[in-house]
């Protein structure tokens, strides 16, 4: 029996996977998790064959709970299930070693090829997402400056276009003001501006929000 933990905090979401899922060729189990949390004990209490993560979860970034993952268990594949189709989401999360990419509209026998891919030790991801990222490769030198950013800092810079102050954006990653205000300086400095205006008028035009409010 195969055993996988899937990992995002709406239970409508968890349920609706388990019964996509339960469709596998193999008997499978799945473990639940809510918060980047209860993922991290449940890693390290059991052991499992693959994880199915969202990459927005609450007050932490999934490519966080991603590395940590890895960091427990090296060579636990990972699949990630997420609303952000864009490349640049994409390359984070396998450069932090995830084994697979899906976005949520992707039909159902397509995620269950994803997981079963990974469970079996390879990687995935779509064939038009693959395409993008191929062409992506191509224009490599012409890379956007938000490219340069590391991936918390991405994370302060669409929350700080979406609205938010220094003190909301510190509550919601658990973090002081100050590091929140030293993100925002780093930031602009190697987005070469000067003003969160300019930076939400280049995150709306780059559309780098990808349509949602949180990370």
């Amino acid at each position: 029996m195969k055993r996988v933990l899937i990992i995002d905090d709406h239970e409508v979401v968890r349920d609706g996977l388990k019964g996509i899922f339960s469709e596998l060729p193999e008997p499978t189990f799945f473990g639940e998790a809510s918060s980047s949390a209860q993922a991290l004990k449940l890693a390290a209490e059991r052991q499992w064959d693959a994880v199915v993560l969202d990459l927005s979860l609450g007050n932490r970034s999934g490519l966080d709970l991603l590395k940590s993952l890895k960091q427990l268990h090296l060579r636990l594949p990972v699949l990630i299930l997420t609303m952000h189709s864009e490349e640049q989401y994409a390359r984070r999360a396998f450069r932090a070693g995830a084994s697979g990419y899906v976005t949520k509209d992707t039909p159902r026998a397509e995620l269950i090829r994803a997981l079963k891919t990974v469970l079996e030790g390879g990687r995935y991801v779509s064939s038009s997402l693959a395409e993008r990222l191929a062409l992506d490769l191509g224009r490599h030198s012409d890379r956007p400056p938000h490219e340069t950013l590391s991936d918390r800092e991405l994370e302060v810079m669409r929350l700080i276009a979406s609205g938010k102050t220094v003190g909301q954006i510190a509550e919601l990653l658990c973090l002081s003001d100050k590091t929140i205000s030293t993100y925002r300086c780093r930031i602009l400095e190697k987005m070469g501006m000067k003003t969160n205006a300019e930076l939400t008028h280049f995150v709306i035009r780059n559309d780098v929000l990808n349509n949602t409010s949180e990370p």
